[in-house]
């Protein structure tokens, strides 16, 4: 088939700069990831912990045959530990970094929408200064009047991550 003869819909155009996100929520506030990343969502259960591993690596789970480190991203963005109740969950996500894909889940205190964002309202994160690590923040949206912070999670969950849990 030749790319002349390859034809648009209209709603094809209409969506062609946006990306889906799967987004949660984290103390309060609702954080995405693209939803091409997202490989399922699980309710919370418990982990086989990995000695010497950083405090955000919970350890590892059995998932449907594999082996996933799990981070908890409360602590990974250093924010104060809650207890884990009936909306926690754990997303599976597919990270690459260096070449290599590796799943890993991680753990959120909810599950919130799915959103369609316009690539081109994505907006940088401001700059606080030296003391405030953004990198893996990929931007800010607002969607419905809400803000949501979009993750990179290649920069955000690295397989160093797995690896140590794996190991």
């Amino acid at each position: 088939m030749s790319t002349e003869n390859l034809q648009l819909s209209p709603a094809d155009m209409l969506h062609a700069d946006t990306n889906q996100y799967l987004t949660f929520m984290l103390n309060g506030e609702e954080y995405g990831v693209e939803i091409l990343r997202v490989q399922g969502i699980q309710g919370w259960d418990t982990v086989t912990p990995i000695p010497s591993s950083p405090s955000y690596v919970l350890g590892v789970m059995n998932l449907r045959g594999a082996i996933v480190p799990i981070i908890d991203l409360r602590k990974r963005f250093a924010m104060q530990s809650i207890e884990f109740g009936p909306t926690t969950v754990i997303i599976v996500v597919r990270v690459e970094n260096a070449d290599k894909a590796r799943t890993i889940g991680m753990v959120v205190d909810a599950v919130s929408e799915v959103y369609r964002v316009d690539e081109q309202t994505v907006q940088a994160m401001p700059d606080f200064g030296g003391n405030v690590r953004a990198d893996y923040i990929k931007g800010l949206s607002t969607v419905d009047d809400k803000m949501l912070i979009l993750l990179d999670i290649d920069k955000l969950l690295t397989i160093k991550d797995a690896t140590v849990a794996a190991a």
